[in-house]
């Protein structure tokens, strides 16, 4: 049996996630699923983070074209941004390079394009960590739950706003005491827009219904409201009603008819989202044939996303093998 060949995009935080589990775990991997693989290139210009992760020099590069061009299985794209990781992507998946990224961004913005580009090179794209981060949702909806008709999508999918509500809401904090707060602890961004706008959000939701609920939008046309309006006073209003406020991704389908939207809701204290706090995640489904079911995890992070870019790895690993 041929030893798979993985190439690395970016040893950021997740990329270098991905890299220390493929690297310590490699005994287990191999016992569990019984395939050989290597890292066989890492595209990064900071040397700092290569030396940090303990990755050799001589595996690492700036040239895409010996990645595509050559003897490469699998890419795990965590670059980051959108034209050029899709760019790479497309190309990667049309040479039959099969393609894992956590890029939510990219996925959905270009869902259709990547899926054309994968059929066109009998390539597979998997992309898991793009919406739980360490919570296996996307795999659980087309694989063990695949027969199920879901009717309703509830989400808490962004762990920056999670976080800074909770602060407000169980400390009393307001918006701007709270969000410096996140970004001291490395959940927020210094430039937070995409998060606290629910930017981030919107694409997650995209992508859950696309694959619950065969209905692909373009995560821009999602109607979105982010959290940098809620006041403390609508959290005490909320706890008078009994209720908690979060920023909920949320897609019904009622006999065919598909609505979606992101905004600031509030939800029951008898729900079970409502007790999601800090930076976790979690997803909430209502499936005709399974009933109700909630997923819950850390959203981010470098080894629970790291987590579940390797699951993916490991299943194109066995299709290669197969």
């Amino acid at each position: 049996m041929k030893k798979v060949k993985i190439a690395i995009l970016g040893m950021g935080t997740v990329g270098g996630g991905t890299y220390d589990i493929l690297t310590k775990n490699i005994d287990i991997i191999m016992k569990r699923v019984g395939i050989d693989y290597e890292i066989s290139a890492i595209l990064e210009r900071r040397m700092e983070v290569i030396d940090a992760h303990g990755a050799d020099h001589a595996l690492v590069t700036q040239d895409i074209d010996s990645i595509l061009d050559g003897d490469t299985d699998i890419i795990v794209e965590c670059l980051g941004g959108i034209d050029f990781p899709v760019s790479i992507m497309k190309r990667a998946l049309e040479n039959g390079i099969g393609v894992v990224t956590p890029n939510k961004a990219a996925v959905a913005a270009n869902y259709d394009l990547l899926r054309e580009a994968a059929e066109k090179g009998g390539a597979e794209l998997r992309f898991e960590a793009a919406v739980g981060g360490g919570i296996p949702i996307l795999t659980t909806i087309t694989d063990q739950l695949a027969q199920n008709n879901f009717t309703e999508i509830l989400g808490i999918l962004n762990g920056t706003t999670n976080y800074i509500l909770t602060k407000m809401t169980k400390e009393g904090e307001d918006y701007e005491t709270a969000l410096k707060e996140a970004q001291a602890k490395g959940f927020a961004e210094p430039d937070p827009t995409a998060d606290v706008e629910g930017i981030d959000t919107a694409n997650k939701l995209c992508i859950l219904m696309t694959l619950a609920m065969d209905h692909y939008v373009n995560p821009r046309t999602i109607p979105t409201t982010g959290i940098t309006g809620v006041t403390p006073e609508d959290i005490e209003a909320a706890k008078e009603r009994d209720s908690v406020i979060k920023l909920i991704a949320k897609a019904e389908n009622v006999d065919g008819n598909i609505t979606y939207e992101v905004k600031p809701t509030e939800i029951p204290m008898s729900h079970p989202l409502a007790e999601v706090s800090n930076e976790f995640n979690a997803i909430y489904l209502n499936g005709d044939a399974v009933g109700e079911l909630m997923f819950y995890g850390k959203g981010a992070g470098a080894l629970p996303t790291g987590s579940a870019l390797v699951a993916d790895i490991l299943a194109i690993m066995k299709d290669i093998a197969k």
